[in-house]
């Protein structure tokens, strides 16, 4: 038997027995657990105390791992079995979820896509501009170091569209300033990834001025490989999430800069129009959550 996360506790332990605006639970299953990352920990929240606030069940789910589809697409398809209200999903393979979604669908099971865009058309997307937000932490690099100068990206998964969009609007952002990219590799979100391949990219361009991560995990590792080779006072590097240990870096002076997100607003506006689209509500087919640079004038706020 399979372990779920319920927000906060039962419906009735809330002293709300009777009044949850649903017989069944809204689902939120996202691409990574809490636990392992500041950021899923603050969509979490954000669903858990909307759902509170609406009387509503919310279930809280995620595979073990980012990269681990078919733990995801077991976990919803489980749950649809089971019946629920509604989806928030963000998916880890677009295409692989898209027949779960469907599946949802035709269950009539309002759905809507947090923080990554799925391939189903007329689904909701709740979530971050991530091309603007990553043409944003381009342009302050372009702002700190000379034209010319050699840069790297560390990218995502990049067969999500999170991933893609982040990898793309650097590398637009960047090259449009006159700086060099000199090398993108994926180190899939993860710390102990972007630290080795920040290693690989070093040993093969040694003069680079910048890197940009295109999240916090990847940014914290490049850090300690910047920081191995004694390069970190000659290599700025922005991240993307500005999570809390971003924030501390920052202020440490290690990482230079990153780009806030509003992962609460994600879990509770997703929360929220699940509940719209079971009322019988339109939403918009696009709900931009906002980006935010974050520098050491402002890190404190992110802690």
């Amino acid at each position: 038997m399979k372990k779920f996360l319920i927000a906060g506790a039962a419906i009735a332990a809330l002293g709300l027995a009777g009044s949850a605006a649903f017989a069944a639970p809204v689902v939120l299953d996202m691409k990574g657990p809490g636990a392992g990352n500041p950021f899923w920990a603050a969509v979490q929240a954000g669903a858990e105390a909307k759902g509170k606030e609406l009387g509503v069940e919310v279930v809280v789910m995620s595979p073990p791992a980012e990269s681990d589809v078919q733990a995801q697409i077991g976990q919803l398809e489980d749950m649809l079995a089971k019946g629920i209200a509604g989806l928030a999903l963000a998916p880890t393979d677009p295409n692989a979820l898209a027949p779960v979604v469907d599946a949802a669908k035709a269950k009539n099971v309002p759905v809507v896509f947090v923080d990554t865009k799925g391939t189903n058309a007329g689904v909701t997307f709740i979530g971050t501009n991530n091309e603007v937000g990553a043409k944003l932490a381009a342009d302050f690099i372009c702002s700190k170091i000379e034209k010319g100068s050699e840069v790297a990206i560390l990218q995502g998964i990049i067969t999500q569209s999170t991933g893609q969009a982040r990898a793309n609007g650097a590398k637009s952002g960047l090259e449009g300033c006159g700086l060099k990219v000199v090398a993108e590799q994926p180190a899939d979100w993860d710390r102990a990834k972007g630290q080795s391949v920040m290693e690989n990219i070093l040993t093969g361009n040694p003069k680079i001025k910048a890197v940009f991560a295109s999240n916090d995990n990847m940014a914290l590792g490049a850090v300690e490989a910047l920081k191995s080779a004694d390069k970190l006072k000659d290599v700025m590097v922005v991240g993307f999430d500005a999570n809390p240990d971003a924030a501390a870096s920052i202020i440490a002076g290690e990482m230079t800069a990153s780009v806030a997100q509003a992962p609460k607003n994600m879990g509770a506006l997703a929360v929220e129009n699940l509940v719209k689209l079971q009322k019988g509500e339109k939403i918009e087919p696009v709900i931009d959550t906002g980006t935010v640079l974050v520098t050491k004038d402002n890190a404190d706020q992110f802690k």
